[in-house]
């Protein structure tokens, strides 16, 4: 009797294993997402009520104030993080799916979310309609993205990767390049890499997210594929992964101290901590090498601490975000955007024709309470999405 018992429990181990493994392999991704969607949050609050106070592209590091500049720096994650992990989920899904239902996907998905930068999300940004100024930003660019990814996934996956690192490590080659008004190429051009303005039939267009790189990242992100096959030793990925994040962040401090090539050069601000700024202030719009070698060196090493610890309290939580940021990101938008509007109605302009928080703990507050606020109604979708695969349109939230 006894060794049956322990028989049972042995097959029974053994049976479990692999779901525990997928489990931590999958959740390890949706927490990442998570993290990033909690951390974009706090950006997105400075952004609706401390406008008076903005930040350049890169930052100046002899003016900034040094608080506003490491608030800033904690969202500078997010980008490449969640476009990589779109590519790494493309490739997940693709794993149940031919190529051309995988291709499929990914074009009806990046043209959805391409009408939805330029509807709800641009109205969530200005509330006017029609708009007078319609921004390119993060959806359209993982819109882009996603239709490249789209025919570059009939390709194989050493040409995928080759044309990723092509992209990321060489587009600062083409910042010389600079068009203006005017220009034969100028509109393709500000799309693709020059972060610019242009009118369309009455309505001004900003290319903030110019989209190249971005493809990059998404191809690199769909590389790395396999390293989560449902066969892969959690061991050998978690090691590669932690090797991929430190190479990258190590790599970054050299070819920043360098001086050479991947960004704007920094040099002696005349204190530490003003040098240090200089010395961190990247390009994000767009994304330089260097910013996208530090941010997804972090997001490598998140990856793997989040993998190693699925037993923690936060992960679930995180996971919980991860599973439905789409409709994260619009009602965080929307809920920012109508807070904005009460209290400018209730207590007026307070900062010309603006209402602002006056000091950056009252952000820090804001974002605290809207961090709870917002997981609640997230994770009643996340449910409703996990619960009701028979609706097919849940799938694009």
């Amino acid at each position: 009797m006894a060794t049956a018992t322990f028989d049972g429990i042995a097959h029974r181990t053994v049976a479990t294993m692999p779901r525990v493994a997928a489990t931590a392999r999958l959740q390890s991704i949706d927490a990442l997402r998570g993290f990033v969607m909690v951390v974009m949050l706090l950006d997105h609050v400075r952004e609706t009520f401390f406008l008076h106070m903005q930040v350049g592209d890169p930052v100046d590091a002899r003016t900034v104030v040094p608080a506003l500049f490491f608030t800033r720096l904690l969202s500078t994650i997010c980008a490449p993080v969640f476009v990589a992990l779109t590519g790494l989920s493309a490739w997940l899904y693709g794993q149940k799916h031919s190529r051309a239902e995988l291709s499929g996907f990914l074009l009806r998905r990046g043209v959805f979310l391409l009408l939805l930068e330029i509807s709800f999300v641009s109205f969530a940004w200005s509330a006017r309609f029609p708009p007078q100024t319609i921004w390119l930003q993060v959806i359209w660019a993982i819109g882009v993205s996603m239709i490249c990814l789209a025919g570059a996934v009939h390709l194989s996956r050493t040409v995928v990767v080759a044309l990723g690192l092509a992209i990321v490590c060489g587009h600062n080659l083409l910042d010389g390049i600079v068009l203006a008004p005017g220009d034969v190429f100028y509109v393709p051009w500000a799309l693709l890499h020059q972060r610019a303005a242009f009118d369309l039939a009455g309505i001004t267009i900003k290319t903030t997210y110019p989209v190249l790189p971005w493809i990059g990242v998404i191809l690199l992100g769909y590389g790395m594929g396999p390293w989560f096959g449902g066969n892969a030793d959690p061991v050998v990925r978690q090691r590669r992964l932690l090797l991929l994040g430190i190479a990258l962040v190590a790599g970054f401090v050299l070819l920043r101290m360098l001086n050479l090539y991947g960004d704007r050069p920094w040099a002696d601000a005349g204190t530490l901590l003003r040098t240090v700024i200089g010395f961190l202030a990247l390009t994000k719009y767009p994304p330089s090498l260097l910013f996208l070698m530090a941010t997804l060196g972090v997001g490598a090493l998140l990856l793997v601490l989040f993998e190693r610890a699925r037993w923690s309290r936060m992960i679930g939580p995180l996971a919980t975000l991860g599973s439905a940021p789409m409709f994260y990101y619009l009602l965080h938008l929307y809920v920012l955007r109508v807070g904005y509007l009460v209290a400018l109605g209730v207590s007026g302009p307070n900062h010309g024709d603006l209402f602002v928080l006056g000091h950056l703990g009252w952000i820090w507050a804001c974002y605290a309470v809207l961090v709870v606020a917002l997981y609640f109604p997230t994770r009643w979708f996340a449910g409703v999405k996990q619960r009701r695969r028979d609706i097919a349109w849940l799938k694009y939230l």
